[in-house]
This record gives structure tokens, C-alpha cells and sequence, in this order.
């Protein structure tokens, strides 16, 4: 096997690692300040659009996408890229126009939209200047079952109607999210998995209301645009923004959710390689007991055990998007499956113990690491909680099993 990056990898590592070096990681700062001083709460701070300028001007943008829509990159390629921008979570995917939730829904439009549902979503989406939401999550449904969302979609004459409740629709509060892609059922009758259907509603469509943002373990996540509890009251849009057809909606879900689940664990990986770079610094830089916290027997068991975590995951993830571009994803199925349940609780593991090693300062914050833990706990339920996703993979184990005992 050759674990090498091709060429075309290597050049852009070598791109992206100056511009981490040369723009974001100075940023942080200023983005933490702006952030603190802005007039309004739900604002984007004025560096993020400067560093998304220079992206751009570098060629440093839409790299999640394949084809002609995006950078052109494979999986595969993609991975060790999205794997940088993971060290400065908060800042380098958006810089690059490589952030959820307007990722995913870039996809589906590239995907499943029609020439007019592109050019006048998709072309601006791709080129930075709007953002966009996803409403599929319920608080009234268990969501980790989507058949069981209740948002109704109806159709009267040439529109359709929408009637329901949604909360934690990541970006909703952004000032610049102008477009919704909405999931709900347009038939309750049809078979399980054809009830369901996504539809294009512009933000200022009348009986859209954003509600208030949700918090994420005490944070708002007002710096990527908040998540937000939104109502949907006799909302009208024209037929022609139902995205593909009639109960489409559950495939174009996990058409969509499949790249979106290797996305977060590649960037996760880079959440765990500085939280470890961060740790190790720490450890050098501190004394307890009259020697070097690195000298801890129990500090260089985590270190050592942070380093086992990352490769491992590593190589499960380049396997994943390897598998991915040669066999697609329903080849892959398994891979992501496993990637969705072992990285963010690996990571988890690896930012618990950089946040012991720096005290006080870890839960504050001075450091990131907090941060980092709260965005990477919220991957064990976003796009399905880890539960979901072990019964699925496990009855595709015994499934094997079964079928060899019915012969």
C-alpha cells in the first residue's frame, strides 16, 4: 500500500500550511477581539471575510467539492487538506468556503438541483456570498429516526406549504444565511422512507421565524452563525423549489450526510494534532512537585497514547475516503460508519486530557481547547448519535452470519 500523497495533495498541503502560518493562526486573536466588540450579537467579524479574500486569492477555496462545481479534489485529497483546517476550527474552514452547514448543502444542490435552484443558489453559495441553513432536527421527534419529523410540506395549486417546528439549524442566525433547505413530509402515508421531501425556502419568506439561537454546552456558536430554533407557519414557496421530486427527501439526507460525516472526522483529526501539540507544550512549560509536568509518568502516558489515537484514526479516515472515491459511498458504508463512531470519541479522549494537562486555563478561555471539546462532543449526535450508527453497523455484521444460516 502507498500511504504517500500524490503531487497535486502535496502542492496544496504546501499552499495551505503557509497561509495557516501567514493568516489564520495571527487571527485568532483579532477574531476573538472583534468578536467581543462587535455592535450586534449574531455579526461575523470583518477579518473572517478578509481571510475568506485571500483564500480565494491563493485558490484555496471549495475544496470539499468534486467536479466541476468545486476545487476538483478526490476524497482522498481532500482528507489530509480538511485535516489542517481542523487546527483553527473556528476560522480556516470558513476562510476556504469549506464549512457546514453550507458544505452539505452545496452538495445537494450540485447533486440533486435543477439549472435555476443552482444559479440562484448554488453559484453564490459557491462563491462565498450568502450562506445557507439545513432545517431537518425537531425537538418535538426523537431526529436520530428522521421518518419520524413532522414538519409537513403540502401541496396547494402551484405552491407548496409548510407547517412546522425546527431547532439547532446550524447558521441560522448569520446575518448572510438568505436560503433554508428544508426536510418534511409530503406524504405521511407513503412507504416509510418516501414520506419525506426537501424544498427550498428563501429566509425572508413571510411565516419564517427565527426564534432565538441555541446554546452548545454554554456556548451560543455565534462566530459560524449560531444554531437556531426556527418556526414554520403556513410558509409559501412555489413548486419549483422542491428540491428532485416528491419523497426524495430521505435519500437526498443520506446522500447528503455521507461526505458531510467524513468532513468532520478528517477536520477532528486536526482538532486532536493541536490539541496534542498544545498539551506537549504545556507539559515542557509547567512545573509541579519540583519537576516538569512532562516528566509525569501518568502526563507522558496520555501523550503517548494522543499519538496511537491520531494515526489510528488517521488511517481510518484516508481508508474511508479512499474507499469512497473507488467504490463510492455506499461502498464505503461501513467505513463511515466506523470513522463516525471511533474519531470524535478518540478525539474527545485526546482534548480531555489536554485540557487536565493546562488546569485552569484549559476550561477557559485563554485556550481553545474548551471550545474544541464542546464543537467535538457535538459530533457523537450530529449526523446521527453514535447509538444509531453501532445498530447499523452491527446488523450488517450479523447480517453475514444470518444469511449463511438460511442456507
Amino acid at each position: 500500500m502507498d500511504f504517500a500523497f500524490d503531487e497535486k495533495t502535496e502542492e496544496m498541503r504546501g499552499k495551505l500550511l503557509e497561509f495557516m502560518d501567514s493568516h489564520v493562526y495571527p487571527a485568532e486573536p483579532v477574531f476573538e477581539r472583534q468578536l467581543a466588540e462587535r455592535d450586534a450579537p449574531w455579526a461575523i467579524p470583518p477579518v473572517m471575510d478578509e481571510l475568506k479574500a485571500e483564500a480565494r486569492k491563493r485558490g484555496l477555496w471549495n475544496f470539499f467539492l468534486p467536479g466541476d462545481h468545486g476545487a476538483g479534489l478526490t476524497n482522498l485529497q481532500y482528507a489530509p487538506l480538511a485535516e489542517i483546517t481542523g487546527r483553527s476550527i473556528r476560522l480556516a474552514p470558513t476562510a476556504l468556503n469549506c464549512a457546514a452547514p453550507d458544505t452539505g448543502n452545496m452538495e445537494v444542490l450540485a447533486m440533486f438541483g435543477n439549472d435555476q435552484q443552482q444559479k440562484q443558489w448554488l453559484d453564490p453559495l459557491l462563491n462565498g456570498e450568502i450562506r445557507s441553513a439545513f432545517a431537518m432536527t425537531e425537538p418535538d421527534v426523537a431526529s436520530s429516526d428522521a421518518r419520524n419529523i413532522e414538519t409537513a410540506i403540502r401541496r396547494d395549486g402551484d405552491e407548496y406549504v409548510v407547517n412546522g417546528r425546527k431547532w439547532y439549524i446550524s447558521g441560522a442566525m448569520n446575518p448572510a444565511c438568505k436560503i433554508f433547505i428544508v426536510m418534511g413530509k409530503t406524504d405521511p402515508d407513503a412507504a416509510p422512507h418516501k414520506q419525506q421531501s426537501m424544498i427550498l425556502v428563501p429566509r425572508d419568506t413571510p411565516g419564517l421565524t427565527v426564534k432565538r439561537g441555541m446554546h452548545v454546552f454554554g456556548y451560543d456558536d455565534s462566530d459560524h452563525g449560531g444554531h437556531a430554533e426556527v418556526l414554520f407557519e403556513d410558509v409559501r414557496v412555489p413548486v419549483e423549489n422542491l428540491i428532485a421530486g416528491e419523497g426524495d427527501g430521505f435519500a437526498i439526507a443520506q446522500a447528503r450526510l455521507g461526505p458531510g460525516r467524513i468532513h468532520h472526522c478528517m477536520r477532528a483529526i486536526g482538532m486532536a494534532e493541536r490539541a496534542l501539540e498544545l498539551m506537549c507544550r504545556r507539559a515542557i512549560s509547567r512545573e509541579a512537585f519540583g519537576k516538569p509536568i512532562a516528566q509525569q509518568g501518568v502526563v507522558q502516558d496520555w501523550i503517548a497514547e494522543s499519538r496511537v489515537k491520531i494515526e489510528q484514526q488517521r488511517l481510518l479516515v484516508l481508508k474511508t475516503a479512499w474507499l469512497m472515491d473507488t467504490v463510492g459511498n455506499q461502498g464505503a458504508h461501513t467505513e463511515i460508519q466506523a470513522i463516525k463512531i471511533s474519531t470524535p470519541a478518540a478525539v474527545e479522549w485526546i482534548l480531555d486530557k489536554a485540557v487536565q494537562v493546562h488546569g485552569a486555563g484549559g476550561v477557559s478561555q485563554d485556550f481553545p481547547l474548551a471550545a474544541m471539546w464542546a464543537g467535538n462532543r457535538t459530533l457523537r449526535l450530529a449526523d446521527g448519535p453514535d447509538e444509531v450508527h453501532k445498530r447499523s453497523l452491527a446488523r450488517r455484521e450479523l447480517k453475514k452470519y444470518l444469511s449463511e444460516g438460511a442456507k
